[in-house]
């Protein structure tokens, strides 16, 4: 099965949806995020932003990036010692700044998204990660950071 057919056939609207916040990419973006699945929270997500032709589009592709970011640092942390693996640092902490810019002009809040919260979160770990001169990885999987809607 294609990669968009197995996102359509998780996440896909089955019918009208009530606007983004209810849009089952939307809502399965934070899902995957929240369950360490930062790779399928970034194509499911994505897959929502691709059809999205409004205001909404950076605001996606903020979150993609951040979500690229986890991905980076999750398969720095699972193989520090990989050639291509063990160099994923300094690439999370470029997707979190661009993913940050991306967001912060919705802040401080949009479509139930604490966005100023988030935008905090990926500073500080792009700060993190500088002031080891790239070197120490602040993600761990037991204490994983987890991004909530209000409301939800």
């Amino acid at each position: 099965m294609k990669k968009s057919e197995r996102i359509k056939s998780l996440f896909a609207p089955s019918g009208e949806t009530q606007g983004v916040t209810n849009d089952p990419r939307y809502l399965g973006f934070f899902e995957c995020f929240n369950a360490q699945r930062y790779y399928e929270a970034h194509d499911v997500l994505e897959h929502l932003w691709l059809r999205t032709h409004d205001a909404n589009r950076d605001f996606f592709k903020g979150l993609i990036q951040i979500a690229g970011a986890f991905v980076h640092l999750q398969k720095q942390f699972l193989r520090p010692h990989h050639a291509k693996d063990g160099r994923r640092l300094n690439p999370a902490t470029r997707l979190f700044r661009i993913g940050s810019a991306n967001l912060a002009r919705y802040g401080p809040h949009h479509l139930r998204l604490d966005v100023e919260a988030v935008c905090r979160l990926c500073e500080r770990l792009a700060s993190k990660i500088v002031r080891s001169d790239f070197s120490v990885n602040p993600w761990q999987p037991d204490d994983a950071p987890k991004i909530f809607l209000a409301g939800a």
